[in-house]
């Protein structure tokens, strides 16, 4: 189920209303109600993988209780190793099984042994990158002492499916969700009008952005060696903010709708395109992500590499941004879009006396960039750009095609004859920046709180609707319901 279709729109009022009308007294019975809603909109698309979800919540729910209980640390890490090795080969065999044979394959191909062999038909379950990676920290965490396993059943599981986050995060931690399955959620209007009006925002960058950047995005990277370079280069620009809108809106949907059921998820998105440099852009941008992967990937990493100090550290970073890019897609373009993320660390690790962290866990909304940083904003936003054209390319063949034609595009001078975009494209691009400049110190673009005027608000409101209705695009799905 989609958040921008209307059966998204007619389940959301129904399970609101029994939530907080029939069981707004009964804690139990509003977790179960969640969590048959959940599953429910996670069914819509595909039933049959409801049971991939189930599986993995079976297993670490009772790998968490004999972590937690076994005082040995032997067998503390033997269940570790099952709930760590299970998720993982989850993910490894749906996600990963055709590209570790295709790559094996051309591998003896490349030296000219040819090689038979049979591809599997395997498809990808929607939201496995998210909630493989939710469950498993989960056990890591109690692994570490550092949270105690519940024993109510019905609340993790709720906390591993819970709609709202469940296909494309943000990815929350067991620490910051799952307690708020145990407290008495009161009703509280101003925080269900704020999440409501966090949603409109989303819809607005979804199906007014994302959806009206994706055919010109589409047409450029299909046809890169039909357009000029200045095509090309404009074509990935106008990727970012599709894929910003896309994936940002999603999160400001999901935040929103968590916030009506009276819980509080953690930031993911700070404005990334304001960042100064590549290590501020992964602190602002994926923030569940790139946190989670600082805690469980890069820190045991640079531990285990510190004796070795800077480069140790970069070797440590350079792995774990191969990894992330491994995690977005089954193919070498991903993770060569991470490795170069890993490559422009290299001055960021090296002049600074001290490198700790990918991401920051407590995330400040004051926002410290301003306009004499507009030229290191340029620079990391056209180093994020470059690393895009990877990310959005089939393949890597593919990409570097299109890195090809950019180069001789230059060459040729072929650089000025530019297919203009839709005018949608042109008029709300502006507009989003403009508008996160000027709230770049606030949560997200359209938090309203502090604007006292009953009537401005609700002409903003008729303003973002009116626009939405008239300038949406054809419903697309999510782009990273993919990963």
């Amino acid at each position: 189920m989609l958040f921008n279709s209307f059966d998204f729109f007619v389940f959301l009022p129904i399970v609101f209303c029994a939530y907080w009308f029939i069981l707004k007294k009964h804690l139990k019975s509003q977790n179960a109600l969640l969590l048959i809603a959940s599953y429910v909109f996670y069914g819509w698309w595909d039933w049959r993988f409801l049971s991939l979800i189930m599986l993995s919540t079976i297993v670490d729910y009772f790998v968490g209780l004999q972590i937690f209980k076994n005082e040995d640390a032997k067998i503390r890490k033997r269940w570790l190793r099952l709930s760590v090795l299970f998720n993982l080969g989850l993910l490894g065999f749906f996600k990963y099984f055709n590209f570790f044979i295709d790559s094996w394959v051309d591998a003896f191909n490349s030296i000219g042994y040819q090689m038979d062999y049979y591809s599997l038909s395997i498809i990808l379950p929607v939201g496995i990158s998210f909630y493989t990676f939710q469950t498993m920290s989960y056990s890591l965490d109690i692994s570490k002492r550092k949270l105690e396993p519940t024993k109510d059943f019905i609340a993790f599981a709720t906390f591993v499916a819970f709609f709202p986050q469940l296909v494309a995060g943000p990815i929350e931690r067991a620490s910051n969700l799952l307690p708020q399955f145990f407290k008495k959620r009161k009703f509280d209007y101003n925080i269900a009008v704020d999440g409501a009006r966090q949603m409109l925002w989303g819809l607005f960058k979804k199906i007014v952005i994302a959806d009206n950047c994706a055919s010109y995005v589409n047409d450029v990277f299909q046809n890169y060696s039909d357009y000029s370079s200045g095509t090309l280069i404009l074509g990935v620009v106008v990727f970012a903010f599709q894929i910003y809108a896309d994936f940002s809106g999603y999160t400001d949907i999901a935040i929103g709708v968590a916030k009506l059921f009276g819980f509080n998820f953690k930031r993911n998105f700070n404005y990334p395109y304001f960042s100064t440099n590549i290590s501020d852009f992964w602190k602002r941008w994926h923030i569940s992500l790139s946190s989670w992967l600082n805690d469980y990937v890069f820190t045991p990493l640079a531990i285990e590499y510190r004796n070795y100090k800077k480069y140790g550290i970069f070797l440590a970073l350079f792995l774990t941004f191969l990894i992330s890019g491994l995690w977005h897609g089954a193919g070498w373009n991903y993770i060569v879009w991470g490795g170069l993320h890993g490559l422009f660390y290299i001055p960021v690790i090296f002049s600074k006396k001290r490198f700790s962290s990918i991401s920051s866990n407590k995330i400040n909304s004051k926002n410290k960039s301003t306009l004499r940083d507009f030229p290191k904003m340029v620079l990391t936003f056209a180093m994020v750009c470059f690393t895009y054209i990877f990310f959005r390319a089939i393949n890597l063949t593919e990409a570097i095609n299109f890195n090809k034609a950019i180069i001789n595009g230059l060459i040729t001078n072929n650089i000025f004859d530019i297919k203009i975009p839709d005018i949608r494209i042109v008029l709300f691009i502006p507009c989003l920046i403009l508008i996160e400049w000027v709230q770049r110190e606030k949560a997200y673009g359209m938090d309203l709180q502090k604007v006292n005027s009953t009537v401005l608000r609700w002409v903003i409101y008729f303003i973002l609707i009116s626009v939405i209705i008239i300038f949406g695009a054809k419903s697309q799905s999510f782009i990273y319901f993919q990963f």
